[in-house]
């Protein structure tokens, strides 16, 4: 029997392994320090745990809060902040704290997507006043420098 012959009756009798999951690659970060195992994550949740209490915070200021926030997350390959640099598409906030954001990134094959997603959450889910925030992954319409803060625009030189 060559290698592409088997004998069917063989393998209802003997037990197959599947073989062992692969590992995700890990990427270097800054200065050769390991980054987090990546995954694909498209969207993401954060904030306090079920019942846990929340600041109440002034109507009107949720937005303001979680644009702070987000002031504070940068891109791991460009030194500016999410905000800034214009990858932010959408803030929506009610009045009980729920924030959903919808971002995008520079480019659709950036390694460190899920982390960046994942991280947006977790970070705008402990914002004072924040009951539950809810990150989604957008696509369309592309990212383009156009949509960067003059602020980015002149700290990167580019006017």
């Amino acid at each position: 029997m060559s290698d592409r012959d088997f004998d069917v009756e063989a393998l209802k009798v003997h037990r197959i392994e599947a073989p062992e999951p692969r590992k995700a690659k890990r990427h270097l970060g800054v200065l050769g320090q390991s980054a987090p195992e990546l995954r694909d994550v498209d969207e993401a949740f954060g904030g306090p745990a079920e019942g846990a209490s929340v600041e109440a915070v002034a109507a009107g200021e949720h937005e303001e809060r979680v644009v702070s926030t987000l002031k504070t997350i940068h891109d791991p390959e460009i030194p500016l902040n999410i905000y800034d640099l214009g990858l932010i598409y959408g803030i929506d906030v009610d009045a009980a704290g729920e924030v959903e954001v919808r971002m995008t990134l520079t480019a659709p094959a950036c390694p460190v997507a899920g982390q960046i997603v994942t991280d947006v959450a977790d970070r705008v889910g402990r914002t004072p006043g924040v009951r539950r925030s809810h990150v989604k992954l957008v696509w369309d319409p592309p990212w383009t420098k156009d949509r960067m803060t003059e602020d980015a625009l002149l700290e990167l030189g580019l006017i």
